[in-house]
């Protein structure tokens, strides 16, 4: 337990935490919303959105320990955000694209989740959340 508590003190791995437990949030936002009469694109939709938002307040707060929520900051940050979404998916299908007749879908998208998810935690840490005073609790 004491070791699990160390892990939780460096950002990185509550980054991968969070990055995790959204996704098992987002799969079960497709199952409700698939019992509750949505289709499968509409349940991923929703899914997608209300991850994504989970996630940037997850990261924002609890990896990252960025607390100021003043308009001025937060707007960027989330225009930032949906900018790195947006850059993440090109690169996803562009990589898809160039990979198609070599490997499997499932591989490539699993690559490019790991290769995004490296810069998406960079650009988290030195760019999106990065505090005033420069530290990350």
């Amino acid at each position: 337990m004491e070791r699990i508590a160390r892990l939780l003190t460096r950002p990185g791995y509550r980054y991968l935490l969070i990055g995790g437990s959204v996704y098992v949030f987002e799969l079960l936002v497709i199952v409700v919303a698939q019992r509750l009469g949505a289709s499968a694109v509409w349940a991923v939709a929703i899914s997608f959105c209300l991850g994504t938002l989970v996630s940037f307040f997850l990261q924002k707060l609890v990896t990252f320990g960025d607390r100021r929520m003043h308009h001025h900051i937060l707007i960027p940050q989330l225009l930032a955000t949906v900018l790195l979404i947006l850059w993440n998916l090109g690169f996803s299908v562009a990589l898809t694209k160039l990979l198609q007749h070599h490997v499997a879908a499932v591989v490539v998208r699993t690559l490019a989740l790991a290769i995004t998810t490296i810069w998406n935690f960079y650009l988290y840490k030195t760019r999106i959340f990065k505090n005033s005073s420069g530290l990350i609790s």
